[in-house]
């Protein structure tokens, strides 16, 4: 797939992995990116549309896609973290983390897929995680784990109309969401944000953006006892 001269779409897009890959789509050639957060910046670059979203409210992202009629590439990037513990912590507390990491793809993917199908090749992206394999993550990593499921899904539902689903799945990258994480290997956003696009580029269903990735996919068919996140 070509993005040259497309439109595209991403949810939490002005900073962290989402801004990265809005910069990556205008290097290579997008004509225009919609980016996405609850109080947006204007943007001075006119290719840039900055829009306001919340991804757990259906009214919002309606009226986000209706703002963005063109787009034939959706990144879904927005997400909060939430390693809690499942035993201690209500259970409304881990509702919320799979209202915006889970139900919040699903409502995008519901709005936008319209749109996506009137162009002869478009694509759906999902920033997933390594701890989508892993256990000990709590309410984030499950969450991660049912959007994997989600992707593969929506990747049989969005077949005929020929729009390639993409799962994106990655360690950490070096974002305000990992800055706890100070003294661990990291992942700059401007890498994952060109490995995402090389993998649109190539028509891959799936991205392992690094070793850590790699490694633990290639573990799947192992001891479940051994798929456990640590640091």
């Amino acid at each position: 797939m070509d993005i040259q001269g497309r439109s595209a779409f991403i949810t939490g897009g002005q900073r962290g992995l989402g801004a990265a890959v809005a910069s990556e789509l205008l290097t290579r050639g997008a004509e225009r990116v919609y980016v996405t957060a609850r109080e947006p910046n204007e943007s001075t670059d006119p290719r840039v549309v900055a829009l306001s979203l919340d991804v757990t409210d259906d009214a919002s992202v309606a009226a986000a896609a209706e703002e963005a009629q063109d787009v034939s590439i959706v990144i879904n990037n927005a997400g909060v973290a939430g390693g809690i513990p499942l035993l201690r912590t209500p259970v409304p507390g881990s509702a919320a983390v799979f209202e915006t990491n889970v139900f919040g793809p699903v409502r995008i993917a519901q709005a936008f897929a319209p749109i996506l199908a009137r162009h002869d090749e478009s694509a759906l992206v999902n920033m997933l995680s390594v701890l989508s394999w892993l256990a000990g993550a709590g309410a984030y990593g499950a969450s991660k784990a049912a959007l994997w499921s989600v992707t593969n899904s929506l990747r049989l539902e969005l077949r005929d109309q020929g729009t390639l689903v993409v799962g994106v799945h990655l360690d950490l990258a070096d974002t305000d969401m990992s800055a706890r994480f100070a003294d661990s290997v990291k992942t700059s956003p401007a890498v994952v944000a060109s490995r995402v696009l090389d993998g649109i580029e190539r028509n891959e269903v799936e991205v392992l953006v690094d070793d850590v990735s790699r490694d633990v996919k290639a573990r799947l068919d192992g001891p479940v006892e051994q798929l456990t996140w640590s640091l």
